[in-house]
């Protein structure tokens, strides 16, 4: 079920997202509000699974400069294992549910193509139930999940926490 949120909550994220960094202090000055608050609003968002703050790892800059989506067809009956197997894979930065009931999808980094070409050919088919269906190079990711943000409108200018809320 969808939470209710404010413009404080909003104002908080926007600022946090172009800088997760910036201090609680900077925050509740550029709000007129009390840092104890900011403090606890962020606390709050947090604990409620909103966002958590993380550092965003740049694959470029350790040389994985090639990204490439590849599909996957999986026996449902070994759907958890097969899933288990693929979240221990260093190439896999990226695991859904296809609407399928036996599609996979996965996005991996590689940093040439012997690299994707032994894993696509041989790592995958390796594993007991799964079938690659296809794949697409990605030469340029223009917008990342880490640069999503939901509507203004999301946030309901007219409701407002109080501290006892907090």
């Amino acid at each position: 079920m969808a939470q209710s949120f404010d413009q404080i909550d909003y104002q908080i994220m926007l600022l946090l997202h172009q800088n997760a960094r910036i201090p609680a202090s900077e925050i509740a000055r550029d709000l007129n509000a009390n840092e104890r608050t900011i403090r606890k609003r962020i606390d709050r968002l947090i604990r409620m699974g909103v966002f958590r703050l993380t550092a965003i790892i740049n694959p470029e800059a350790f040389g994985y400069i090639m990204a490439v989506d590849i599909f996957l067809d999986v026996d449902s009956r070994l759907e958890d294992s097969i899933i288990l197997e693929l979240q221990g894979m260093p190439e896999i930065s990226y695991i859904a549910l296809g609407q399928g009931t036996r599609d996979v999808s996965i996005e991996c980094r590689f940093k040439n193509n012997e690299e994707m070409h032994e894993f696509m050919r041989k790592k995958l088919p390796s594993i007991q139930g799964v079938q690659v269906k296809g794949f697409s190079l990605v030469p340029h990711v223009i917008r990342n999940i880490d640069e999503w943000m939901p509507k203004e409108e999301d946030f309901i200018a007219s409701k407002s926490y109080d501290e006892r809320e907090l």
